[in-house]
């Protein structure tokens, strides 16, 4: 709604005509500055034959009446920058990228719900993530403001179009340490091999230890085009394009189905020889953690399995997704009895004594949720399913997602609207704050992951919240908040996180080759692909 706001050209100013030339013009200006037309001084007008100009004036305020400044139109034009890159740093241990704990302004306008509550309501019943006693000391330090001042009286009664923002310690969760290889860059498209672990781009608790906050800060690569993206746990070819031009040719392939996708993983069991192809229909169970299952409700789709190798315990499988859902390799897997062999949500026993094999779960949608982060609190897992560590809201989303989705696909897709896992087809659109393929995916509005969490409550509650189960005595393989980057309200700087190991950050699942009329890119099969691989304790 934003980008549409500000495009050149809208129908607002033909029908305005000549009287909106200064106007458009701000606009083209302000533009072309990356400033926000309500950040331009404003004039008053001097002839009383034109329209009044925007915010030249307030009414006035009764007695007692809190002042709200209309809601401020971002220019769309806006990139990530060095002023971004600069929030914080990496350092590497154990194997791992970690990102030093930085200061973050999450921001919101008042939600409809929340109009006529106090700010002391809304956080006791949405913004779990800390107690009331953390924000009420939050604001008697200035840390939380409404419409840019602070607020020390948590009792204010909140209005339409209040800006909410709130100032948090943040803390990233880790990712594998190794390096991002560029496979191709002409120009026209840039292709990285990127290792398991890393999102694509900012969302959820992830924000510098992403593929494009990475290229950016190590090797100065930015203004690039989305064309597709692949899960967080999922490696492999990763295709950006680096002009419109391309990018549109690239969308262009997908909706036509030009673009042959080729992934490769490792399953249970012994997969059967030959060509198998599964055509069961998909359906969205959650759009918070992209979980999904067979269901005769759900989208068409077909994937095509090929046994590669089998070593007496797994197979390694060729898959060839010919139309796009959400997770369609790892669900037909699953519904064919031979999930991928480190999946944590499809291979999870929450799914039933047969893990979901033939579509027979025997639950429902919110049992299977509820089963599902049961299992993982109890194994101190739900980081796995990009989460927050108590789970809050995920059974209650399964009630309101009953819907299905747009059409989405294979493994690898672009940008969910609040899944950091999930997969959507590679023409549908992009969240709030990335760019869609005509734009780049830099754009930021006071940080991408600021407008991934359409709430406070959604920003917050993807840090990590304190659990008991998750407190640890300090040893060389626990990761902690470094020296000099603690904060004293931060309850996350209070507590010591076992590292993850390189298990629980890799999926057997890579995106082996993507192939156009006139192009292919590839990698080399990862070391879990080759025959004669042997799985360590």
């Amino acid at each position: 709604m934003e980008q549409a706001a500000n495009a050149p050209g809208t129908l607002a100013e033909e029908v305005n005509g000549a009287g909106t030339t200064q106007e458009t013009t701000a606009a083209k200006e302000a533009a072309e500055t990356g400033k926000r037309k309500s950040d331009e001084p404003v004039e008053p007008e001097t002839s009383g034959r034109g329209k009044r100009r925007r915010g030249a004036g307030r009414k006035k305020l009764r007695p007692g009446e809190r002042y709200i400044p209309p809601p401020q139109k971002r220019n769309s034009g806006v990139s990530f920058c060095q002023e971004h890159f600069s929030e914080t740093s990496y350092y590497f241990e154990g194997g791992l990228r970690k990102v030093r704990p930085y200061y973050f302004d999450f921001k919101t306008y008042c939600k409809g719900r929340w109009i006529g509550k106090s700010l002391l309501e809304v956080f006791k019943s949405e913004f779990r993530a800390e107690s009331v006693e953390y924000y009420q000391r939050a604001a008697k330090e200035g840390r939380i403001r409404l419409n840019d001042t602070p607020v020390e009286d948590l009792s204010v009664v909140l209005r339409n179009n209040d800006l909410m923002r709130n100032t948090v310690h943040r803390h990233e969760p880790p990712v594998v340490g190794k390096p991002l290889k560029v496979l191709v860059d002409d120009g026209e498209v840039l292709v990285v091999d990127k290792p398991a672990s890393i999102p694509v781009h900012p969302c959820g608790r992830f924000r510098h230890n992403t593929v494009i906050f990475i290229l950016g800060k190590e090797q100065g690569i930015s203004e690039l085009h989305t064309v597709h993206r692949l899960d967080r746990l999922t490696s492999g070819v990763l295709l950006f394009a680096r002009t419109l031009e391309t990018s549109k040719k690239l969308d262009q392939l997908v909706r036509d189905r030009q673009l042959e996708k080729e992934y490769v993983c490792r399953v249970e069991g012994e997969f059967p020889e030959g060509e198998l192809i599964c055509e069961e229909p998909i359906l969205v169970v959650s759009f918070k953690i992209g979980l999904c299952r067979v269901d005769s409700k759900g989208k068409e789709c077909r994937t095509v399995f090929q046994r590669l190798s089998f070593n007496g315990k797994n197979s390694v499988v060729r898959c060839l997704p010919l139309t796009g859902r959400t997770h369609q390799i790892r669900v037909h897997l699953q519904y064919l009895g031979f999930p991928i062999l480190n999946d944590p949500i499809y291979g999870s026993s929450a799914w039933g004594p047969h893990r979901g094999k033939g579509g027979l779960v025997g639950k429902s949608n919110e049992e299977l949720l509820q089963a599902l982060v049961e299992e993982h609190q109890s194994q101190e897992s739900l980081h796995l399913l990009d989460i927050p560590d108590d789970g809050i809201g995920i059974v209650k989303e399964a009630e309101e997602n009953k819907t299905s989705e747009p059409e989405k696909s294979g493994e690898s897709h672009r940008a969910p609207t609040d899944v950091c896992g999930g997969n959507e087809k590679l023409d549908t659109c992009v969240p709030t704050g990335c760019r869609s393929s005509s734009e780049t995916v830099n754009e930021v509005s006071q940080g991408c992951a600021d407008s991934n969490s359409t709430s406070l409550q959604e920003s917050q509650s993807n840090l990590s919240i304190q659990s008991n189960g998750n407190q640890t005595e300090a040893t060389d393989s626990t990761q902690s908040t470094p020296t000099g980057t603690r904060d004293h309200l931060c309850s996350e700087c209070k507590l010591v996180r076992p590292d993850p190991t390189e298990k629980e950050l890799i999926m057997y699942l890579h995106a082996l080759r993507y192939k156009g009329p006139d192009f292919e890119y590839s990698t080399c099969l990862p070391d879990w692909a080759k025959e004669d691989w042997v799985e360590a304790d």
